[in-house]
């Protein structure tokens, strides 16, 4: 029996397409300059946190429920947590996770405190 070489090759370039990790690193860059966006628009008060739990625009899907918390006035980590284990959410639940039901509740609790 006689060994066989395999020979890796690389896909030829055909100088259209960009490398996958340079398309990685530039969505991975627009997520993060529209969630800076975002999370601005939040503290300075033209959003609110709960609008953007009932709409979860695209930016906003892989944020964590603590990271979007906090980036309201006056929300830190201790009144997040209070807020969240009082709804029995994880802080580093994911805004595209939550159930509907779950939405719901968010953003009720949101609207009284």
């Amino acid at each position: 029996m006689e060994p066989t070489t395999a020979t890796a090759t690389a896909p030829e370039d055909t100088g259209t397409e960009r490398p996958q990790h340079l398309q990685a690193l530039e969505r991975a860059n627009r997520v993060r300059l529209a969630r800076a966006s975002l999370k601005r628009a939040v503290a300075g008060g033209e959003m609110s946190a709960s609008g953007v739990i009932s709409e979860c625009p695209w930016e906003a899907e892989s944020m964590t429920l603590s990271e979007l918390l906090r980036s309201q006035p006056r929300w830190g980590r201790t009144r997040t947590r209070k807020l969240l284990s009082a709804l029995g959410l994880s802080e580093n639940k994911r805004l595209d996770t939550l159930t509907d039901r779950q939405r719901t509740l968010l953003v009720e609790k949101l609207s009284k405190a």
